[in-house]
């Protein structure tokens, strides 16, 4: 027969795990972006920045905007690499490119300028996986603005819609 002190212990390990199970199936499963899915991402753009004869730096942040990975290529000017980690950030924290902050302030919207956390310049994209943003990239330093985003969109994109497992995983 079981005492009473080991029947309230016994008691109180079903509802300790009860509550864990519960809190468990109250956590959301969402995807994430891996160290090795960052790094194939720089590894895209920085060889589409070389195809071009480009140079520049090329940042990619997790979902909050937290630096995961930095490159600048050989012959890019050092303010460089702040830029596009600022792009980077913008484009995770906001979810959406920075070309369209841009293009907002040049359509006249100019108090965006004054959203200190933004840095308003094309070259920064989320990247996306199963339709949720889980990092961004950030490009600074190409032979134009437009080069910045053109090498950003396509790096973003070559995780091929979030299928690779090494770039990404669902936490």
């Amino acid at each position: 027969m079981m005492s009473f002190k080991h029947f309230t212990q016994f008691a109180a390990a079903i509802v300790l795990a009860a509550l864990a199970t519960s809190a468990q199936a109250q956590t959301a499963q969402r995807p994430g972006l891996t160290l090795d899915g960052a790094k194939a991402i720089a590894a895209a753009a920085g060889a589409e920045a070389r195809r071009l004869g480009a140079g520049g730096a090329i940042a990619i942040v997790d979902e909050g905007g937290n630096l995961l990975y930095l490159e600048r290529l050989e012959n890019t000017f050092p303010a460089a690499a702040v830029v596009a980690i600022d792009k980077a950030r913008t484009a995770a924290t906001f979810r959406k490119p920075t070309r369209d902050f841009e293009n907002a302030i040049a359509k006249g919207r100019t108090a965006l300028v004054a959203v200190d956390v933004m840095t308003p310049l094309q070259g920064g994209v989320p990247i996306l996986v199963a339709g949720q943003v889980v990092g961004a990239i950030g490009v600074s330093g190409a032979m134009s603005a437009q080069q910045d985003d053109d090498i950003a969109t396509l790096a973003a994109g070559s995780l091929g819609g979030g299928n690779s497992p090494s770039a990404a995983s669902t936490r």
